[in-house]
Order: structure tokens, then sequence, then C-alpha cells
């Protein structure tokens, strides 16, 4: 079979086209690409356009060159990453503080475990945990012990304390 010098020459030249065709479109995809990844990655839009230039101009080296220098996290994730660390911040001031020494401390504890302080009473009545300065408890409403009561009695009014007698001794009212 005998090829014909000009069949040759026209698959030689469908060949090429569609050879150029593919460059120019891979050429044109990498400048796409580009364009959008930095504008994923930085706001200034000069850098957007220097970028977008280095592939246009110099193709495969032009990318390369651009993988090595661009920013490694999208804006995305910066943002992400800065409302992570608010909410940890977050989190943290919303620790209560110990009065005594300024160490966190935790909602459910009485006492500081750093200096020792004081930093909540039980009720009486319930043995739920309450602030220092609240007089009645929130949880049955009994109010707390010591506190002033309105319409209450002498004898109700010292039922529960402690007295202590002449000789030393203390005997429980009640």
């Amino acid at each position: 079979m005998n090829l014909d010098p000009s069949f040759l020459s026209n698959i030689i030249l469908v060949l090429t086209g569609f050879g150029a065709a593919f460059i120019a479109a891979l050429w044109i995809a990498l400048v796409i690409w580009t364009y959008r990844d930095i504008r994923a990655r930085a706001r200034d839009p000069l850098v957007q356009t220097l970028a977008t230039l280095l592939v246009a101009v110099l193709s495969l080296p032009g990318i390369l060159v651009y993988l090595i220098l661009r920013p490694q996290k999208t804006l995305e994730e910066d943002y992400q990453k800065t409302l992570e660390e608010e909410a940890l911040l977050q989190a943290l001031e919303d620790l209560p503080l110990c009065p005594g020494c300024e160490r966190r401390v935790k909602d459910d504890w009485q006492v500081c475990p750093n200096c020792h302080t004081k930093l909540k009473k039980n009720c009486e009545t319930c043995n739920k945990l309450m602030e220092l300065p609240w007089n009645i408890c929130p949880y049955c409403g009994t109010p707390a012990a010591g506190t002033r009561r309105d319409a209450a009695s002498l004898d109700e009014a010292l039922r529960g304390l402690k007295l202590q007698d002449d000789g030393g001794e203390i005997k429980a009212e009640g």
C-alpha cells in the first residue's frame, strides 16, 4: 500500500491542529484556574492580577512558580480559624474567676482548690449551691441562714442557732 504524501501531510496537519487546540485549552484552563484560586486566597487586586499574568505569560513554568508562591490557606479557611479562636477565647472568658487568686474556677465548685476561698454556699433545705450574696435559695425559696425574716417571731428566728451558755457548753436550740 502506497501512502500519498498529500494524505500524510493532511493527517499531520489535523494532528497538529488538535495538539495546538489542546495546548491552547490547557493554557486557558490554567489561567482561569489560577484566577479563581488566587481570588479565594487573596483580597488584593494587584496580587490577583500578577498571579494571573504570571501563568498567562509563562504557562506551565508560571503555574509551578504560582504554586510555590501562593498563600497556603484560603480566605475562608483563615476566617474559619479566626472564628474558632474567637469561640475558644469566649469560652475561656465565660469561666468565672476566683475572687481570691484570680484563677479560673468551675460553676459547681464550693471552694477554690488553689487558695481555699469560699465560692458558694449550700442551701439548708434543698442542698443546692447558692451564690454567697444571695439571701434566698432560687431553687426552693428558703431564706438563707442568718438572714432577717420579716414577721418572724423571736423563737422562729433563734430556732436552729447554736447558743453557748455560761458554762462553755454548746446547746442546740430547736
